[in-house]
């Protein structure tokens, strides 16, 4: 993005705050009549939060995980078999009576999970399950802390939960690390800090201490090539985790992704696996989140990247820019390529301003392709990348071909 260089922390903020270039791109809003804490995504947001799905499912399901749905409602009494009614009731909405029994929505999709675990009868030789989902949650956050997409009341999260042998842990917990940590290579996201988040001294943890200390001691063990800080009273209130920091703009840090080692609710929903001596043991629950929620996500690139998305994950990869009305025709057809090509592409045409206008509107998109009347009857495109540089007129197979392998999300292992 084009800008003059700031002179103070608070113009840079300005800025670079996801609240203020979201709107201006067209990526999210909200409304009164919605509700505090509910934005919306407009085309553009909702197009990169796809792409962000499609990215971190095709990740998962290349380490192993297997996908489910799960309702975003519980009874009651799920979240006070899991703890969460007891111990985090506060940030939970009311429950609503429906047929004579209170369903609640749920806070957190581990419950959940582990019923889905607990549907059938298990082996050693099955584990690890890894189940993964993009599923709705919900938190009664108050409306003071409330702000753009990074604290909001509806959360789209990237969540999974992993069931395996207490000798697996440690490795399991230990590649969720590393996925976390190849998807912000890929997302251009950079971690603040690793902190090994510890219960404090108020009480309002759950379980046997001796179950702590060996998480504790399982997450010593996958932190052992990350730096991390101890940070007392960030716990879960069943357990130590792993939280992968980041900070915005403004200097203000939150918790993007976690991993954590969990003993309480495979013991709560009296989970077990068949051993090799036919014995019936209990698992251990990995819980990790690899991006996070999409919300905090999405707020987190934009502030990254200034709204000039990597190619893969930018909402319009390539703008095609007629020089006059005479190449409307040569504009569509090539747009039409672009589409068949799996690009997402569109026509800017002279009735948006001169071709310089329109070239410094589309300044954030990754490829313009400009098409005059030597262009057209050449059947040519002339590409202009985004940095500025300018290729001399190419064949459209030949810009078809560079533009779909620019365009294509990263895959590694």
């Amino acid at each position: 993005m084009a800008r003059s260089s700031p002179t103070t922390r608070e113009e840079t903020t300005a800025m670079h705050d996801h609240r203020k270039l979201g709107r201006e791109l067209g990526l999210f809003g909200s409304d009164p009549l919605i509700g505090a804490g509910l934005p919306y995504l407009l085309p553009d947001g909702a197009t990169i939060r796809h792409i962000l799905e499609e990215y971190v499912r095709a990740l998962e399901q290349r380490a192993g995980y297997r996908h489910v749905y799960s309702p975003v409602l519980g009874k009651r009494e799920l979240y006070e078999i899991s703890g969460h009614w007891a111990n985090y009731g506060d940030d939970m909405f009311p429950p609503m009576d429906v047929g004579g029994e209170q369903v609640v929505l749920r806070p957190s999709l581990c419950p959940h999970h582990a019923l889905i675990y607990r549907s059938r009868a298990h082996s050693y030789r099955e584990l690890p399950l890894r189940f993964a989902e993009l599923g709705g949650m919900y938190r009664s956050e108050l409306s003071g802390v409330l702000g753009g997409l990074t604290r909001v009341r509806a959360i789209q999260l990237n969540d999974a939960h992993i069931f395996c042998t207490p000798e697996q842990a440690v490795g399991e917990a230990r590649a969720a690390l590393q996925l976390i940590r190849r998807a912000y290579e890929d997302l251009g996201i950079e971690p603040s800090r690793y902190r090994l988040s510890l219960p404090g001294a108020d009480g309002k943890y759950v379980g046997d201490p001796e179950l702590w200390q060996r998480a504790n001691a399982m997450l010593l063990d996958v932190l052992a090539d990350f730096p991390y800080e101890a940070v007392e009273g960030e716990a879960a209130f069943y357990g130590p985790k792993i939280d992968v920091q980041i900070i915005d703009n403004a200097g203000r840090e939150s918790t993007l992704s976690t991993v954590q080692i969990d003993f309480y609710q495979p013991a709560r929903f009296d989970l077990h696996y068949i051993g090799a001596g036919g014995d019936r043991h209990r698992p251990v629950m990995v819980h990790r989140s690899v991006i996070g929620s999409i919300e905090r996500a999405l707020a987190q690139l934009i502030e990254v990247h200034g709204g000039a998305f990597p190619a893969w994950l930018a909402p319009v990869q390539v703008v095609i820019l007629p020089v006059s009305d005479a190449e409307h025709l040569a504009a569509e057809g090539f747009l039409q390529q672009c589409v068949d090509a799996g690009l997402r592409a569109e026509v800017v045409d002279s009735a948006h301003g001169s071709l310089g206008a329109r070239i410094r509107t589309a300044r954030l998109v990754p490829f313009q392709a400009i098409i005059g009347s030597r262009e057209a009857a050449d059947d040519r495109v002339a590409l202009r990348l985004r940095a500025g540089q300018r290729l001399d007129p190419l064949p459209r197979k030949e810009i078809l071909a560079h533009l779909g392998a620019a365009g294509k999300p990263p895959r590694r292992g």
